[in-house]
């Protein structure tokens, strides 16, 4: 049986961001596009509790995970890699951050503020916790621990995501196993900028790691 691969969504996205890039993929095998928020359960959604319905939801699959997250969705792929080093044998982390850039957390947060309710619709989230999620995340850093990824990782970040090319660099220099590239036109959103090359990256890169 083929490596199960999870594709992670980010904040402000849904499972559906990845349609475009499944569309594109020739032999995806089995994957699942988790509706992240969904997994945080009851009450006020923060970082820890999304982390640890996330990580319920990965014990439930038998065998190893190709884990790939877009912007939030890659600190949690990060996290699950650093804690259950024998789950995760493959890694894509796109538009990640490793050490939360608490100014720029901060000024989200702000913008969310700012932004009416029904702007957060479209991502299953209310706005509250949206705002709670964002504050529950300033002191995350797991910059002083990439050197613990076992598995192989391809980092990934859009030519255009300047907000997130730093941390892309440090990833790609501290995880020992890593690839680094950047995804030519894209932003932030590569899932959403440039589907068809992410596509074949990403075959090519668990075409690569995650045999039968």
């Amino acid at each position: 049986m083929k490596t199960a691969a999870l594709l992670l969504h980010g904040l402000g996205q849904s499972p559906a961001s990845w349609d475009k890039v499944l569309g594109h993929m020739k032999s995806p095998g089995p994957v699942s596009c988790p509706d992240l928020f969904s997994l945080a359960g009851s009450g006020p959604v923060t970082y820890e509790k999304l982390y640890q319905g996330f990580c319920a939801f990965c014990e439930k699959t038998e065998g190893p995970l190709a884990l790939c997250g877009l912007s939030l969705g890659a600190v949690l792929a990060l996290a699950f890699a650093l804690e259950r080093p024998e789950k995760a044998s493959a890694l894509v982390l796109i538009g990640g951050q490793c050490a939360m850039p608490r100014a720029l957390l901060r000024v989200q947060n702000g913008i969310f503020r700012l932004l009416p309710s029904k702007a957060f619709q479209s991502m299953g989230l209310a706005k509250k916790d949206a705002l709670s999620l964002t504050r529950s995340m300033l002191g995350l850093d797991y910059q002083g621990r990439l050197q613990e990824v076992a598995c192989p990782a391809l980092v990934l970040c859009g030519e255009k995501d300047r907000a997130n090319k730093k941390a892309a660099r440090a990833m790609g220099k501290g995880i020992p196993r890593a690839r680094l590239a950047f995804i030519p036109g894209a932003g932030h959103e590569a899932n959403m900028d440039a589907p068809e090359m992410l596509a074949e990256m990403l075959e090519t890169f668990f075409a690569e790691n995650c045999g039968e």
